[in-house]
């Protein structure tokens, strides 16, 4: 798996960023049909790391992040990692619901909910994109959500994964509104086998 995923060219990472602003067009229609409100989603980087490094991302292992979880099934099966800071969860929550931001300083069960479609959107959106450029179909399980440390919600997430991948692609995407800024970060992890498989479907080589 490392070496499948390291060692990916130039083109090839140009190809998957392109898919990845495709997705993040996708799910910046939906969101701003959701809310109701102008939404810009940029994709500004694409980068592969190894697993361990992925709280590093989001503010070190000791930070508070609201985390959602997806398996991908299909002929490239993947999980799908989506997190949020914590005041960046609050801030989206309250756009969802239309408050007034800074209203939300802990999740009710609607509020989770609420995350988890927002999980559902973004892998939706990034799975069409990828479905359209390979012509595979790749289905999202049920999210999972949690919120916790990242280290700590990571580990959980790597004792479930086990020996399926050590590293992630990881595309950082940044949602914008009019007046407020919410930061996520989303991260495909492809079980070892998948990211060739994605790869030729593309008809993307070295």
């Amino acid at each position: 798996m490392s070496e499948e995923i390291l060692n990916l060219s130039l083109i090839q990472l140009d190809a998957l960023k392109e898919i990845g602003n495709v997705g993040a067009g996708n799910s910046a229609t939906a969101l701003s049909q959701l809310i109701n409100r102008k939404i810009d989603m940029t994709v500004p980087q694409i980068a592969i790391m190894p697993l361990g490094d992925v709280p590093d991302v989001v503010g070190g292992p000791d930070a508070m992040v609201a985390g959602v979880f997806l398996r991908v099934y299909g002929p490239a099966p993947s999980s799908i990692l989506f997190l949020l800071p914590r005041d960046s969860a609050f801030s989206l929550v309250d756009m969802l619901m239309g408050r007034e931001q800074g209203h939300t300083t802990s999740l009710s069960s609607m509020d989770e909910s609420a995350l988890m479609e927002i999980g559902n959107i973004l892998a939706g959106a990034y799975l069409n994109a990828l479905s359209h450029f390979t012509k595979l179909t790749l289905l999202p399980s049920i999210p999972a959500l949690a919120m916790d440390m990242a280290g700590a919600l990571l580990s959980v997430i790597l004792i479930q994964l086990g020996e399926m991948g050590d590293h992630a692609l990881v595309i950082e995407t940044e949602f914008t509104t009019e007046n407020d800024g919410v930061k996520g970060h989303f991260f495909l992890i492809p079980d070892p086998g998948s990211l060739n498989t994605i790869l030729a479907a593309i008809g993307v080589k070295e």
